[in-house]
């Protein structure tokens, strides 16, 4: 169970004691950030990098929701120090952007957004109440954040 507990609470960001969500969401965005730096570093292509980030995205989805289920036998659903779903929605929010640390906090800001007022949808997938829901929200989140930030590159804004 500890291996779970590690694991949906977002290597124990979860158990902050202001804004756990949040806690989870920049470490998410840390992580992403320092992986995609080493792949630049190693000179990867692009189309590499994206499918690397796409199977790390899934794969710790997949974990995510399987710890989830785990911790939901001990722990009320969504607890609040159930955080490994903004990790993922906000990995997804910066997928595919252009590598740079302003996508990586517009990325952030715009998913936490999304994720605390929880429109369009966003909201009734976390009214379901299943282990998968918990993560689905998020993920929600985070593609309307990265709809938005994509539409930002194509018009070149930022």
């Amino acid at each position: 169970m500890r291996i779970h507990k590690l694991i949906a609470t977002g290597l124990g960001t979860g158990y902050a004691p202001l804004a756990p969500g949040t806690a989870g969401a920049a470490l998410g965005i840390v992580i992403f950030y320092l992986l995609n730096l080493g792949f630049t570093q190693m000179k990867l292509n692009e189309p590499i990098i994206l499918v690397s980030n796409l199977v790390v995205i899934l794969i710790v989805m997949l974990l995510g929701v399987f710890s989830i289920k785990k911790v939901h036998q001990i722990w009320e659903h969504d607890a609040q120090k159930i955080v490994i779903d903004e990790v993922i929605g906000v990995w997804i929010a910066v997928f595919a952007l252009p590598f740079q640390w302003q996508f990586y906090l517009a990325a952030f800001v715009l998913f936490r957004f999304f994720d605390i007022l929880k429109p369009l949808y966003i909201r009734k997938l976390d009214n379901l109440k299943t282990d998968w829901s918990v993560m689905l929200d998020d993920v929600l989140a985070g593609v309307y954040a990265n709809l938005i930030l994509q539409l930002i590159v194509v018009l070149k804004i930022f």
